[in-house]
């Protein structure tokens, strides 16, 4: 590495990449995510219309005032349906990533506590994992399984641990080996009272700066798989479909696409700033 790049990974360091300190990161990113939940649980109040209610006197409006947002082909209300698709999109995010997060904490934790075979064995899985690209493998699970946010979730949890089990397995073969963990051993206590009580509330951190991460991974994912048509089905309002929905029209009536498409932009900066204030917070770089 040049002397020139380092000094530009040192800046990158000490400021967020968007421009924010990165002691501010944590704050923005909580504020705006707090929005995306509001939006979300208050969208049967707020929302202006119902988000699947046709009205073929406004199909197609651009933006007014009373469709700020403007209308679909079908009459429908995008601000509303916006609104709604954050109910869908924010579960997408919490629940494609809590089974992935458990599966892979636990085994990560079982295979470097373990050591030996079990932890050659289990590395060798994770290496025919990382084998294939990640969108393919996760719709080749969901087109066996078929189309649908279920699918969606299994393969998410069968695609996703890897990355947490590496980091779980890296920090628990270190700590390990610590006075703590030998202390515990030298009184008694048993192996999983060690593991689950000393090695794994240690070795979380990078697991949890990793999540926030993931959830814009996760995000995208599911907006994309709802987009082949695979996810999500319609009326649902869910992004990704309304993105796909809107994409014969993008010459013509922009704001089908570019409103939900703005705002899987915004959610996933909110998960991304969350993650670098967190990792700056708890000494860990997402």
């Amino acid at each position: 590495m040049s002397m020139t790049e380092k000094i530009a990974t040192k800046r990158m360091g000490q400021f967020h990449l968007r421009g924010l300190p990165r002691h501010q990161a944590l704050r923005v990113g909580i504020i705006m995510l707090s929005v995306w939940v509001l939006i979300a649980l208050l969208s049967p109040w707020i929302a202006p219309f119902d988000p699947v209610a046709q009205d073929a006197s406004v199909t197609l409006s651009p933006p007014t005032f009373a469709h700020p947002f403007g209308t679909d082909n079908f009459g429908r209300d995008i601000l509303s349906r916006v609104m709604w698709g954050a109910r869908i999109d924010l579960q997408i995010c919490l629940i494609g990533v809590i089974f992935p997060f458990t599966f892979g904490t636990l085994i990560g934790a079982f295979s470097g506590y373990l050591g030996g075979a079990v932890d050659t064995f289990l590395m060798r899985v994770i290496d025919v994992v990382l084998a294939f690209p990640f969108l393919v493998l996760m719709l080749s699970i969901i087109a066996i399984l078929g189309p649908g946010l279920g699918s969606f979730y299994i393969a998410m949890a069968m695609v996703g641990w890897v990355s947490y089990a590496r980091l779980v397995r890296s920090q628990v073969l270190t700590l390990k080996h610590r006075d703590f963990i030998l202390a515990a051993r030298s009184l008694g206590y048993s192996h999983p009272r060690i593991l689950l009580l000393h090695l794994l509330p240690n070795a979380l951190t990078s697991s949890l700066v990793f999540s926030m991460s993931d959830c814009v991974l996760v995000l995208l994912s599911g907006a994309s798989v709802s987009y082949l048509g695979l996810g999500v089905q319609p009326p649902v309002a869910e992004w990704g479909v309304m993105v796909a929905e809107g994409q014969s029209f993008i010459t013509t009536a922009w704001w089908i696409t570019t409103f939900p498409g703005l705002a899987i932009v915004v959610l996933a900066m909110s998960f991304s700033l969350l993650a670098d204030g967190l990792g700056d917070k708890l000494g860990e770089r997402p």
